[in-house]
């Protein structure tokens, strides 16, 4: 089981195994084993989790999801996982050896700086090899996996940018073919569809319909989701449900 936790506590002593003494585990990446009731089985925090944690700027403020299998340029298969908060930085751990905590340095698989132009306080989405961002304030962005690591900067982004709390992607596809990226904007309540392999392509919103026939009721928080051909999405007092014009 993995998740990241927000600022809080962190022991800087660790015990001989590189664990927190005292068992608090603040702002961390962590993994958990159910072989035996749950027990901590690795994590990574970073060298400055504690300075974090004093100025809310905990990178456990947006979700982690679990990649698919990817083969490295060695030709060995990688299990990673990434996530990003309000540090704006995207950490990218492998699952295996999730790097624990350094005073002086990161030891992370991979870490991406300067690329979000804000916080992150939603999730990801992994598609076809790629990894959607839409951090606060920012644009929609697009970072490539290739060789087991993301690209250190987006392929593509989208002309629009989200404001607070940002927006949580979410891809519908055949296959890998016909990528679409699904994204709304909280202010206004605006879904958005764009094209997976270049999201400088918007391929629709709720405000382009006359007469606000695709409006709906704002939400913080909203991920659509896409099921049989609609996009269903969650307002404050109701679903709303997009679909093909009969």
């Amino acid at each position: 089981m993995f998740f990241i936790i927000g600022n809080g506590t962190f022991d800087t002593t660790l015990n001989a195994s590189g664990f927190p003494v005292n068992g608090d585990c603040g702002n961390c990446f962590v993994k958990l084993s159910t072989s035996a009731g749950l027990k901590l089985a690795d994590y990574f925090t970073p060298f400055n989790t504690v300075a974090e944690s004093n100025a809310d700027t905990d990178f456990g403020s947006g979700g982690g999801i679990l990649m698919l299998d990817v083969t490295d340029s060695g030709g060995n298969t990688r299990h990673l996982a990434v996530g990003a908060g309000k540090d704006s930085l995207i950490y990218v751990v492998d699952r295996d050896a999730m790097g624990k905590f350094n005073a002086t340095t990161d030891q992370i698989y991979q870490e991406i700086s300067g690329q979000l132009g804000g916080g992150v306080f939603s999730m990801p989405a992994f598609f076809n090899n790629t990894v959607y961002y839409g951090a606060v304030g920012d644009a929609l962005k697009a970072f490539p996996v290739t060789a087991a690591r993301l690209a250190a900067v987006p392929s593509s982004q989208s002309t629009h940018h989200f404001g607070y709390p940002g927006t949580t992607p979410s891809v519908s596809a055949n296959g890998t073919t016909n990528g679409i990226v699904w994204a709304i904007e909280n202010s206004g309540a605006v879904l958005y569809a764009f094209d997976a392999n270049d999201l400088t392509k918007e391929l629709y919103d709720s405000n382009q319909a006359a007469n606000n026939r695709d409006h709906f009721s704002g939400n913080k928080f909203i991920t659509p989701i896409v099921v049989n051909g609609k996009v269903y999405v969650g307002t404050a007092t109701s679903v709303a449900v997009f679909g093909l014009l009969p």
